[in-house]
């Protein structure tokens, strides 16, 4: 069990930093070639609209009540039934986003108006966004029947070809950028139509996999089977707990669109940077993790339920501490390197870094997240993560008006890192509620050797910290150097300080592999 969750989270983990690499790839072209300006303003929100459904609906509400049910009618019914199920699902499924991607691109103006508000005031950038949205919001019919092909894969531990897919989208987006773009008057339109694109591809690449279990659905309305009701009614309060986050991040755009021109902008590049370490070891331990906890529920065995939770709340620490710690303090550079280049200037990366840098100290956070609410979603309690996550949106929302409004005469960080903060700070909440309530049923007690472990990692964490401090140069050294030379400079930091926050809990004697468990507190 324990090796199991580690090989598949490496599995995971591996497909998504490929994903990732060519993320940093397309927004290093994107910004290369468009900038922050008015048109990446409108698509970012015309990209933000779906991609938020997308993680509430297909990544969020759909899969975390999808694949428990699913987990259980494997373990405990026939092949005949589990293929009436997928059937039925997708049929209920493919009806339902069919006619919510019509009524969502026929209504993309009232979108616009509803999640960026500050566009109602210049016309140009709004009719653009609602332009951009009539194409790319079917996304979310296509991607959603992607998730719900990957929640088989998964089910069946097959975790490599769903978190491979994302990489579609990329490279779609990056050809667009360089050969479509240049060709239309506006350019940015390239960008909607490779989103649209983008998501087709991403189901098509899954149903080889699907085929290979026998399991390509053939689509038929479920509304009334027990168990398509069963994942109906999970997702329902799921919808809010399982993608806070992401409901805090809309509303950090909301906000946003009131702000100087650029802020958009600024806080999507932050935030797809933080989006790099919480997609490589956070998705991935909430992807491998799932379907774990949710045979162990099945089987009723609660010890190794309680194993493989501490098993990935002990990854969470060993991985998110050091890679929140380094991405604070690299904020910068990281910036600098990827995206400051002709239409990205200086003064983008700047205020671009502190919303970075504020994201970053939540980044342990939305990992925890990531880790815990599959703990209740396993059992089928979508309950408890919902009233937990009302609990933390409240709190975003206040600390976002608060904290901008004392932000905003700010020369050095700008209102727009106030919105991160605001984030980071609730994910924080919701992770200790989430946690608290664990414990209070008695769901989960860690094991042996917490304490020595987090005495190892915080001493790697802090040599780590000294040495990425005092290495790192000032923002004007890197913008002096050439895009080569600060690729290599902060691949070299970046390996440097690995090194040692690795090499430190080697010698502190700290394996990465296997840890010991037990059931007393330590």
């Amino acid at each position: 069990m324990r090796e199991g969750l580690a090989r598949h989270a490496v599995t995971v983990g591996s497909m998504t930093l490929l994903s990732r690499i060519l993320g940093f790839v397309r927004d290093m072209v994107l910004a290369r070639y468009f900038g922050a300006g008015l048109g990446m303003d409108a698509f970012f929100i015309a990209f933000k609209i779906p991609n938020f459904l997308r993680r509430l609906f297909a990544e969020g509400a759909f899969s975390l009540a999808f694949v428990p049910v699913l987990s259980e009618y494997k373990t405990q019914r026939d092949a005949v039934t589990v293929r009436a199920l997928v059937d039925q699902v997708a049929g209920t499924l493919a009806g339902i986003l069919l006619v919510v991607s019509l009524l969502g691109s026929l209504a993309s103006p009232v979108l616009v108006m509803i999640f960026a508000p500050g566009f109602i005031g210049d016309a140009e950038k709004f009719d653009l966004a609602a332009q951009m949205l009539r194409i790319t919001f079917p996304y979310i019919l296509f991607i959603s029947l992607a998730a719900f092909a990957g929640g088989i894969l998964n089910t069946y531990g097959r975790f490599a070809l769903p978190a491979f897919a994302p990489v579609l989208l990329n490279l779609v987006l990056i050809g667009a950028s360089i050969l479509v773009a240049p060709l239309l008057e506006r350019p940015e339109m390239a960008l909607a139509g490779a989103v649209f694109m983008g998501g087709i591809l991403q189901l098509v690449c899954l149903l080889p996999g699907l085929a290979r279990l026998r399991l390509i659905p053939r689509f038929r309305w479920g509304w009334q089977d027990s168990g398509v009701r069963r994942i109906l009614k999970l997702m329902g309060p799921a919808v809010f707990g399982s993608s806070v986050a992401q409901i805090n991040l809309l509303f950090d755009t909301l906000i946003a669109s009131f702000l100087a021109t650029g802020s958009v902008s600024w806080l999507y590049y932050s935030d797809r940077i933080v989006e790099f370490p919480l997609g490589v070891f956070g998705i991935a331990l909430s992807t491998a993790i799932l379907p774990s906890l949710a045979r162990s529920h099945a089987r009723g065995s609660q010890e190794s339920f309680m194993r493989t939770l501490d098993q990935g709340l002990r990854w969470v620490l060993l991985l998110g501490a050091p890679a929140a710690l380094g991405l604070f303090l690299l904020a910068g550079p990281i910036l600098a390197t990827l995206f400051q280049y002709n239409q990205f200037g200086s003064h983008d990366t700047q205020m671009a870094a502190v919303s970075l840098m504020a994201y970053a100290a939540g980044l342990p956070a939305f990992i925890l997240v990531k880790v815990l609410a599959p703990a209740f979603y396993s059992r089928q309690d979508t309950g408890t993560p919902v009233r937990i996550a009302v609990v933390a949106m409240a709190a975003n929302m206040g600390l976002n008006v608060i904290l901008v409004v004392s932000m905003l005469h700010w020369e050095i960080a700008g209102p727009h890192a106030g919105l991160a903060l605001a984030t980071s700070a609730s994910a924080y909440l919701n992770a200790g509620l989430l946690y608290r309530r664990l414990r209070r049923d008695q769901l989960y007690t860690p094991g042996v050797g917490w304490r020595p472990m987090a005495v190892r990692v915080l001493f790697a964490a802090l040599l780590l910290g000294l040495l990425l401090g005092a290495g790192t140069a000032d923002l004007g050294h890197w913008a002096a150097m050439n895009g080569t030379a600060r690729v290599m400079h902060l691949a070299a930091w970046i390996a440097a300080g690995a090194a040692v926050y690795l090499g430190v809990l080697r010698l502190l004697g700290e394996r990465l592999v296997s840890f010991g468990y037990g059931t007393a507190n330590e």
